[in-house]
């Protein structure tokens, strides 16, 4: 935090996850309100995930190939703008279901550029004997406001006076306050990559960059099935917290800031050890918390056990989330880590993908028990991968797997 630029850089993303996390959680209220059905959320997040899976490649070859505040800002102004639309047509009383879908379109479009492309500046800010702490308080940031955003969004959502469509507004306004900071961000280095391939051609690139390193591979796979299935449970929070437990919209927000608070315990102490030996080792762990989390959520009898356990699945994901991206970029050369980063967060797109299908699984044969099921996929996908990397732990937390790759790329793809 000594260092301007990474600050500013910082600051613009706590107010831009403040308003992004808002944003989801009015979001699922306001498609439980409309339809009172979980295959409703569903679509509302596959629409996410479709973005989110299309842009998310494109965001990888844009923050290795172009000044990475500009494509800063361009996804800040899309986000901005969603968040507008969304906050004037629920005001107004002119909201459709569709309306949502569009908002989700155009997010999930957007954080495909702004994900990959805010990890990867982080790196040319700070460098990589810094990128760790850096990575932990980047997700800190983004923990930290999901201690509030949730619960600031149900109380405003519960407030007569204000409603939904208030809580909207003030998440646009939170959106242009990380616009304006980002105005004040370094433009950044000039790319260092001079390739004028087009992008499909980029994408496919780092495709083969990533293939043919086996335990970068593997990190990025696992991570895309990790995330998928077990981050999928933010989806069904309102219709666990409404339809099983009937309780009001504010209970909706308090629970989703449990998983926070959970998070941001973990992150102060994680910050101090990212760089430093043990990170493979406690990454597992933290994957393995997170899957056991996921499972004892499905299994909670009452309100105030689910709370408890949310709190606890969200230090393993913020524990698993910032020590696989760290890694991953320690892994990977300067010239692909936009790529990199943009196929780690196809998980994402897979959480949003994966939520409509997760959806009629519930009401096929029960909310708790596809949590539950989600869980166990996670927690059976972790200790996979642990057991695969067990013997070469210490090689990957060098993070000098990529120096004896051979050139010829096709061919070891192939």
């Amino acid at each position: 935090m000594r260092i301007p630029a990474y600050k500013r850089l910082w600051w613009a993303g706590t107010c831009s996850f403040m308003s992004v996390q808002m944003q989801f959680l009015l979001r699922g209220v306001l498609a439980w309100d409309l339809t009172e059905r979980e295959s409703a959320l569903g679509l509302v997040y596959l629409c996410f995930g479709l973005a989110l899976l299309v842009s998310t490649p494109l965001g990888g070859v844009a923050a290795d190939r172009l000044p990475k505040r500009r494509v800063l800002l361009v996804s800040q102004g899309a986000i901005l703008a969603a968040a507008t639309g969304m906050g004037i047509v629920v005001v107004t009383d002119t909201v459709q279901f569709w309306m949502l879908l569009v908002a989700a379109l155009t997010q999930g479009l957007a954080f495909g550029f702004y994900g990959p492309t805010r990890v990867a500046f982080t790196s040319e800010i700070v460098g990589r004997e810094q990128l760790g702490n850096a990575i932990t308080l980047s997700m800190l940031s983004m923990n930290g406001t999901r201690v509030f955003a949730p619960s600031l969004a149900g109380v405003l959502a519960g407030i007569a006076l204000v409603g939904i469509g208030g809580g909207y507004i003030v998440s646009a306004m939170f959106s242009l306050g990380a616009f304006v900071l980002l105005l004040r961000c370094p433009p950044g280095a000039e790319p260092r990559a001079t390739s004028t391939a087009k992008p499909l051609a980029e994408i496919l690139d780092g495709v083969r960059y990533v293939g043919a390193r086996p335990h970068l591979r593997r990190l990025v796979l696992s991570s895309f099935v990790i995330i998928m299935f077990g981050f999928n449970y933010v989806a069904f929070i309102p219709a666990l917290i409404k339809g099983d437990f009937d309780l009001s919209d504010g209970w909706v927000g308090l629970v989703m800031s449990a998983s926070s608070i959970g998070a941001v315990i973990v992150a102060v102490p994680l910050a101090s050890r990212a760089d430093g030996t043990g990170v493979w080792r406690l990454m597992v762990v933290s994957g393995v918390a997170f899957g056991l989390g996921v499972i004892a959520l499905g299994l909670s009898p009452v309100f105030f056990t689910a709370f408890v356990v949310v709190a606890f699945v969200g230090a393993g994901t913020t524990g698993y989330q910032s020590l696989s991206n760290t890694i991953a970029l320690n892994m990977t050369e300067d010239t692909h880590q936009g790529r990199v980063q943009s196929l780690m967060m196809l998980s994402f797109a897979g959480f949003g993908i994966a939520a409509a299908p997760l959806g009629l699984l519930a009401e096929a044969i029960g909310l708790r028990q596809a949590i539950a099921c989600m869980g166990a996929v996670t927690l059976a996908t972790v200790v996979g991968y642990a057991l695969l990397e067990r013997n070469v732990q210490d090689v990957i937390e060098r993070g000098a797997v990529f120096d004896d790759v051979p050139a010829d790329l096709d061919q070891i793809v192939s």
